[in-house]
């Protein structure tokens, strides 16, 4: 089956290690799944070939099992969501399961997100559309910006309402104080971004977690410098 999926078991098993999370404690628990996953490379190359179909090339190819797989082996009975928003597609895990954390439908969740270039075909549509640098830079932020890289990568990070956390006794990294989805809707162009929508989502991120702009002394943005 699609490695995304086998990628996304092992940083599963990593994550819950490196939070002090013993998997056989969360059997039958509320646990959710959030999985950012956008590309299906090993599907469109087995599904080409009639004659490498079989009796688990659906599920195993299928983006909704990425999740559906990790809450399946571990038995997780939480939300098991896989998220597909392009570009965004962690980070909006990350927001649904903290939503799905403060409104009580997982005690505990996995959030973010996979992904795995095993065909020069995006690439060469993302070509054609002149998304992609020429030079294989990404050069975001500045005047000569004329592309981005496309990139692969696993990772998810453990989350738990921080009362909960704190009272459990576990590792706490960061606190997540607030985030915000929304959609360009109608701009210059199907991928081209809106400047008025992002300003707007930033506005409410920083409404919702109390907090002033002023005060923000880091900031880590997805540029892509297209």
């Amino acid at each position: 089956f699609d490695p995304q999926q086998r990628l996304l078991l092992e940083v599963t098993w990593e994550a819950l290690e490196d939070a002090g999370q013993a998997p056989e404690r969360l059997t039958g628990t509320h646990t959710g799944v959030f999985v950012g996953i956008s590309t299906n490379d090993y599907g469109r190359i087995q599904f080409n070939d009639l004659t490498c179909i079989d009796a688990y090339a659906g599920t195993g190819n299928a983006l909704s099992i990425a999740a559906n797989r990790i809450s399946y082996l571990f038995d997780f009975q939480g939300p098991s969501i896989a998220i597909d928003t392009a570009c965004s597609s962690s980070l909006v895990a990350v927001h649904l399961a903290c939503s799905s954390l403060r409104n009580g439908e997982s005690t505990l969740a996995l959030a973010g997100g996979v992904n795995l270039i095993l065909s020069p075909a995006i690439t060469i549509n993302f070509t054609k559309a002149g998304a992609m640098a020429p030079d294989g830079r990404c050069k975001a932020f500045d005047a000569r910006a004329n592309g981005y890289v496309r990139s692969e990568g696993a990772g998810l990070v453990v989350l738990k309402p921080l009362s909960r956390a704190m009272a459990d006794g576990d590792p706490i990294y960061a606190v997540i104080r607030g985030s915000a989805v929304n959609q360009d809707g109608r701009s210059n162009g199907l991928m081209a971004p809106n400047p008025l929508a992002q300003e707007a989502v930033l506005r409410e991120a920083y409404r919702r977690a109390g907090v002033s702009p002023g005060h923000v002394q880091y900031v880590e943005a997805h540029g892509t410098g297209t």
